[in-house]
């Protein structure tokens, strides 16, 4: 008995210190960003700050407010026409609604720049049209501040989406009656009860997509608008200031761990319950004529210029490329964005595995802190992660390398910086939150009761993992690996500073390409990446749509 109590200790303080070594390894970067504001460094500071700071932070503020505007209009009203009504094409709109999920906000930003740009088809056809010169009319600018916050609202508005329908098909129907006996009409019943009702949800979802607008690198790149991201790029490679880098990456963060603040704090500040244990259908409002007409415009619209107009303007770029759409050089831009995607996907899921069913197992109070901690990771740009990755490991290189020198005389070069261990590091501190998140949901789902039959059975944790666990989560477990493996798929600052020389990706090759002015080019592995999104899109749609408790029970199946 005291041999199998002292193994079952062993095994217990292995697991948690296997835990927090894993979340302290992840959370380097962050500390090491952190950490970098107490390094002086008050030359390259006073340099910003004349020339390019108030740009940084104007503009980054500037963004945040119109993408927030942008996607709050975009995701709220469709999610509340496609739950509660039914008009015509409805049902395709309530996961088409999500496609322009699975675009990049780069690969828009180039196929309108194609579009509507001087020498576009939009303004040549003005010309020709109305017998003008270019100069002699107004058309607002792309390559713009504005031009950047349509682009992100466009392919952001999907997670205020997502998280407001998902708040909607959860809302009780007994408020929405409540409401309509008290002599509220749709709108009031809309405004006055359901909008409150949602608001967590939906400012979890504006802060999502506030994030990623801040994280964004391609976009802003690409219309010259002067970001942090922006910033933080040019002073490390066109200044060569590391330190400085890595201090504005110190306040991009601040930035982000503000909105995961605020939406925590509205989290707890607003919480609702069902006072029932009965679930019923949602009503599902008809709406005819005038009303299905402006419902189904209302939702087509964001699709309209969200997926189908880039989608198709991309197409048609290809095809007069007059090049075969696959080709060598493409095939080994797939092999390695698929190699990578699938590498870090596999990476992200088992490492959530170990966490969160260490986590159970255990239930200490520090192992669900550092898995808190590690899912920060999500708010940090890709970018910063990047900064925060490269110093410790340039460090450890060179001092490895001088170590080496001086012992043996030989030199180890880059052991680790510009390797694919480096870049598949970075992208589970970014990822790895996406992973622990969906597995988590799908671990909470199953009864401590089935852990103790297995146990009493004989099997080991591990055993009941594999032969149990994962067999009645394989749901979660799959969206998990799509999530992650579209997030890596079109992830383009940290791979385009991490990646080793010479090795690109889809995501990489479509920024050079139209950075260089050659849209036609970028056109192939654009689409291709959209083409990979669409489907894990469309599983987590057809997901959502079941996640109301009683769904089995509901006339739409």
């Amino acid at each position: 008995m005291r041999f199998l109590s002292f193994r079952a200790g062993f095994f217990t303080n292995a697991w948690t210190a296997g835990v927090l070594f894993t979340a302290a390894l992840l959370s380097l970067p962050i500390i090491v960003i952190s950490a970098s504001v107490f390094y002086p460094s008050a030359d390259i500071w006073r340099h910003l700050a004349e020339t390019v700071l108030a740009d940084y932070v104007g503009n980054s503020v500037v963004l945040m407010l119109g993408v927030g505007a942008g996607t709050l209009v975009l995701g709220v009203g469709p999610a509340w026409l496609v739950t509660m009504h039914r008009f015509p094409a409805g049902r395709t709109l309530e996961w088409a609604l999500l496609l322009p999920m699975a675009v990049p906000a780069y690969i828009i930003a180039y196929a309108y720049t194609g579009l509507l740009d001087v020498a576009g088809p939009v303004q040549s056809g003005l010309r020709a049209w109305f017998g003008w010169s270019y100069g002699d009319y107004w058309f607002p600018e792309i390559r713009s501040l504005g031009g950047a916050i349509v682009m992100l609202s466009l392919v952001l508005y999907p997670y205020v989406y997502l998280l407001a329908r998902t708040a909607f098909i959860e809302q009780s129907i007994c408020a929405l009656e409540a409401g309509r006996l008290l002599g509220c009409g749709p709108w009031r019943n809309f405004s006055r009860i359901a909008l409150p009702l949602a608001r967590p949800a939906i400012i979890a979802g504006v802060s999502l997509a506030l994030m990623e607008a801040l994280a964004d690198y391609g976009t802003v790149q690409y219309f010259g608008v002067g970001t942090f991201t922006t910033g933080i790029y040019r002073t490390w490679f066109g200044l060569g200031n590391s330190v400085a880098a890595a201090q504005l990456s110190a306040f991009l963060m601040l930035f982000a761990f503000s909105l995961v603040m605020l939406e925590r704090y509205s989290r707890k500040q607003a919480q609702y319950h069902h006072t029932s244990t009965r679930y019923r259908p949602l009503p599902e409002r008809s709406m005819q004529g005038w009303r299905g007409v402006f419902a189904f415009s209302a939702c087509m619209i964001p699709v309209l210029f969200g997926f189908l107009l880039p989608g198709g303007l991309l197409a048609v770029l290809a095809m007069q490329s007059g090049e075969a759409f696959v080709n060598r050089e493409f095939l080994v831009l797939v092999g390695h964005s698929v190699t990578l995607a699938l590498s870090a996907t596999i990476l992200a899921l088992g490492l959530a595995l170990f966490m969160l069913y260490g986590k159970r197992l255990h239930g200490r109070a520090s192992t669900g802190f550092a898995i808190g901690l590690v899912g920060m990771g999500y708010a940090v740009p890709g970018v910063v992660i990047a900064v925060g990755v490269m110093l410790p490991f340039g460090w450890l290189d060179n001092t490895l390398d001088a170590w080496l020198k001086t012992a043996f005389g030989v030199s180890s070069g880059l052991l680790f910086s510009g390797t694919l261990l480096v870049l598949l590091f970075a992208y589970m501190v970014r990822f790895l939150a996406v992973s622990l998140n969906t597995v988590d949901a799908g671990l909470s789902k199953i009864k401590p009761e089935i852990d103790e039959a297995g146990r009493s059975l004989g099997l080991s944790p591990r055993t009941v993992l594999r032969r149990v666990h994962m067999p009645i989560m394989r749901g979660s477990l799959f969206t998990a690996l799509l999530l992650v493996f579209v997030d890596v798929l079109k992830e383009l600052p940290a791979t385009l500073v991490l990646r080793p020389y010479n090795f690109n990706t889809l995501a990489v090759r479509t920024f050079e390409l139209a950075n260089d002015e050659r849209l036609v080019d970028a056109s192939h592995p654009a689409l291709a990446i959209m083409l990979v999104g669409i489907l894990p899109v469309i599983v987590l749609s057809l997901s959502i749509s079941r996640s109301r408790p009683g769904y089995e029970g509901s006339p739409r199946n």
